[in-house]
């Protein structure tokens, strides 16, 4: 079982920044994969960036060279720091971890982008 809390959400305007955080708790040693995702009003949940447990990153077109992944293996926590922000930004961010073909999910943090 993992165990995951996200943070960092909130408002800000068109082009500012946020860091999301994922604090990760449980059987951390056991995860292959760590992702974020977001889900705007009628859409659909997309993933956006990922981070394996080699360290292989990647992201979704739309946020590449503005969003960033990272960890910090001592605090067991997973980053998203986002700049550049755009209105259409606008989402619940959810932070993932995938044990095997089991995926556990955060509670998902509001990130609304005025413009």
């Amino acid at each position: 079982q993992v165990q995951l809390v996200e943070s960092g959400g909130g408002l800000v305007q068109a082009g500012g920044s946020l860091r999301l955080s994922c604090a990760a708790s449980g059987s951390i040693f056991s995860i292959n994969v760590m992702g974020w995702y977001r889900q705007a009003p009628g859409k659909q949940r997309e993933l956006i960036a990922s981070l394996t447990s080699g360290g292989t990153t990647t992201y979704v077109d739309s946020v590449k060279g503005r969003f960033t992944i990272s960890r910090a293996n001592a605090k067991n926590t997973m980053y998203l720091q986002m700049n550049s922000l755009k209105p259409e930004d606008t989402a619940v961010y959810y932070c993932n971890a995938a044990v095997g073909v089991v995926g556990y999910w955060g509670q998902g943090t509001q990130v609304t982008v005025s413009s």
